[in-house]
């Protein structure tokens, strides 16, 4: 698991959304704008000033109307993709919820990265022990589908709780408010689906 700052040239994610915003010819305010976002967070996601969190990441890339996995596609292919062993070579490092971290809190490790014409977005995710009992529920349009490969998950959605143990399972609509962490003071790791039409 990486972890520690973002440096400029990990800034994979946001050269991808300078670039679109620019073919787009869309200013930082435009696609703040649209995204329902502030200029400040276009602006520090572009430099590389700190890792995103998932909830405003899908909302930008709905306002440029790409998948999320277009911050990761390099040379994307139409045919089948494979990743062997869960060795993937594109991961996004998100900070949660809290958009002013610099430091990694759940390692995304893409399971399609390459496969250009995918309406979903497979990711096989480090989740670490939560440093506080403060969560902050998000939305977003789509659905997600979570499998629990290791150590426990608490879910918040909406006003109910779910724990999940390894092996277990949940598919639930994104729009609901929710919060996904791992449970007590260990990490976790699981399996994700996430579909989020554009």
């Amino acid at each position: 698991m990486i972890k520690g700052d973002i440096m400029p040239e990990d800034n994979k994610i946001g050269e991808k959304i300078r670039q679109l915003r620019e073919s787009k010819e869309m200013s930082q305010e435009e696609l703040a704008e649209t995204s329902q976002s502030s200029v400040e967070l276009i602006e520090n996601l572009e430099n590389g000033a700190f890792i995103p969190s998932l909830t405003p990441l899908l909302k930008i890339a709905k306002a440029l109307g790409v998948r999320l996995g277009t911050f990761l596609d390099d040379a994307p292919q139409r045919g089948p993709f494979m990743v062997k062993s869960g060795d993937s070579k594109n991961i996004i490092h998100f900070s949660g919820k809290n958009t002013n971290l610099k430091e990694s809190t759940l390692d995304f490790y893409s399971l399609a990265y390459g496969k250009g014409d995918r309406h979903m977005e497979p990711f096989m995710i480090e989740v670490q022990s939560p440093k506080t009992d403060d969560y902050e529920l998000s939305s977003h349009e789509g659905e997600e589908f979570v499998y629990v490969m290791e150590g426990q998950i608490e879910i918040l959605y909406g006003q109910d709780r779910y724990l999940l143990a390894t092996g277990d399972s949940i598919y639930y609509d994104s729009v609901v408010p929710h919060d996904l962490h791992a449970y007590g003071d260990q990490d976790a790791k699981i399996l994700a689906v996430v579909y989020a039409s554009f």
